[in-house]
This record gives structure tokens, C-alpha cells and sequence, in this order.
């Protein structure tokens, strides 16, 4: 084979590995945005909780 051919199938399994990078970046990414909602949610329900009042009475809405 010549080398021009070598470098198309370089570069798409370059290109395929770069592509399946960031797809798990993504997911990672989400799976700690999905960990700190839920943290931030528990949060509330505990300061909620401790106030005994909604957290929109508690600044006055």
C-alpha cells in the first residue's frame, strides 16, 4: 500500500478516537453535574428542615 492510503486510515482512527475521548469527557461531565444536584437537593431538604420554614419564606418571599 502506498502511504497516502496508510494516512487516511491514520487520521480516521485518529479522528475515531478523539470523537470516543470527548464522549466519555461528556459523560463524566454529566455524571458529576447529576452528583451535585443531587447533593444541592439534599442540601435544601436539610436546611429546610433545620429552619422549619420553606426556603422561600426564609428569605422573605
Amino acid at each position: 500500500m502506498t502511504t497516502a492510503p496508510l494516512l487516511a486510515q491514520e487520521r480516521c482512527w485518529n479522528d475515531h478516537a478523539a470523537d470516543q475521548i470527548q464522549h466519555e469527557r461528556l459523560i463524566k461531565a454529566e455524571r458529576l453535574n447529576e452528583r451535585l444536584a443531587m447533593l444541592g437537593f439534599v442540601a435544601l431538604i436539610a436546611t429546610e428542615d433545620l429552619l422549619n420554614q420553606g426556603l422561600l419564606h426564609t428569605f422573605g418571599f
